[in-house]
């Protein structure tokens, strides 16, 4: 295997924290566990399969996906970033940690090569606005995180699970770093909502509409959020197309921010672009709303690129669509005044930044 476990250097156009960093400040911003899968995406379907046929996407492209998807997003949007996970001793797995280290600037080093072990593998195929998922994998050998190997970070990320918080969830709130969680699909239907008792360690917690109902036993995403606001000091409800509904505590405000309408490519990892999107604002010190916006309008980005982890947009394309759209319209008047805060937060001539994009597929031999 080729590259390093340490992160090589990732120019960002702007450092979202420089306000509130200091001499002292932890060595990552964010620290983040997970599986990373090898992603392959088909595009351009006119339907979905159909049993005992055959179909040919006109789009296709391979990317580390499953918890690269935010590790990614968190790191182009210039949080330094930590990520524990088990590689495949594979050309897969070669492909996921030279992808994450080498050219996207991700901290390695609490992660692992698993001999034996092939990398999971999620084939997507993206149609009608949505996708449909295929996942092939076994479980890791051995843990992911060692508490002693674990970086001290100013925030992490952890999805909540039933059963007690991980040991290194624990460690870090003990230090003060602050957590922010998410929840997944529950396949067994039954909710628990003792799986909301790892609350009481975290700062936000950010459910999509659906999760957040069930587990909270509400009809609607603004009585969720604001159940959930009793639980957690940040409840934010993610709702689709309909944007998201926020309750921050520490602050008292309150907000409901629409999504932007953009032509859906892959909407593979815009749940995670927009976490990132909010954690960046969160550790910034921005204001609920704008927060809120600008997680919007990462993860409307993201969904015009296809391939998980590769379509996260980085600085450069928040400026590039704040600059189109405030020189050539197109925008709602509603709209330029909700992120008229890109103005101040954006630096004068942020330029391009060439990122990497999904490719049909790896390994390609040089000429």
């Amino acid at each position: 295997m080729t590259g390093s476990a340490r992160p090589a250097p990732l120019q960002t156009p702007m450092d979202p924290l420089a306000a509130v960093r200091h001499e002292a400040a932890e060595p990552q911003d964010v620290f983040l566990t997970g599986t990373v899968f090898l992603d392959i995406i088909f595009t351009g379907l006119d339907h979905g399969p159909v049993r005992g046929t055959e179909s040919w996407a006109r789009g296709m492209g391979s990317s580390p996906g499953g918890i690269a998807n935010m590790a990614t997003a968190l790191r182009r949007l210039g949080l330094r970033t930590s990520l524990a996970a088990t590689f495949g001793d594979d050309v897969y797995g070669d492909y996921c940690w030279e992808s994450l280290a080498d050219a996207e600037g991700i901290d390695l080093s609490p992660s692992h090569r698993a001999p034996g072990w092939h990398s999971p593998v999620t084939v997507s195929m993206a149609y009608d606005g949505d996708r449909t998922m295929v996942s092939h994998g076994h479980k890791a050998p051995g843990p992911a995180v060692r508490v002693d190997e674990r970086p001290r970070s100013r925030a992490c990320i952890t999805s909540l699970s039933p059963g007690p918080v991980e040991d290194w969830v624990v460690a870090a709130h003990e230090e003060g770093s602050k957590i922010f969680a998410d929840v997944g699909w529950d396949e067994s239907g039954v909710w628990d909502r003792a799986t909301l008792d790892g609350l009481a360690r975290c700062l936000a917690f950010l459910p999509n509409a659906t999760e957040a109902q069930h587990y909270t036993r509400t009809d609607d995403p603004e009585s969720a959020v604001r159940a959930l606001a009793d639980l957690v000091p940040i409840a934010v409800v993610t709702k689709g197309a309909g944007g998201a509904v926020a309750i921050d505590s520490t602050t008292g405000e309150r907000a409901d921010v629409p999504a932007l309408p953009v032509e859906s490519l892959d909407p593979t990892g815009a749940g995670d672009v927009f976490v990132a999107g909010f954690t960046t604002g969160t550790l910034a010190g921005w204001p609920l709303a704008d927060r809120l916006a600008f997680a919007n309008l990462t993860a409307a980005l993201s969904v015009q690129h296809f391939g998980g982890s590769l379509s996260a947009p980085g600085w450069s394309e928040v400026a590039a669509w704040w600059q189109y759209a405030t020189r050539c319209g197109g925008q709602s008047e509603d709209v330029m005044r909700r992120y008229g805060f890109l103005d101040d937060l954006l630096p004068a001539g942020t330029g391009a930044q060439a990122l990497r994009r999904a490719t049909p597929t790896i390994g390609f031999r040089a000429p």
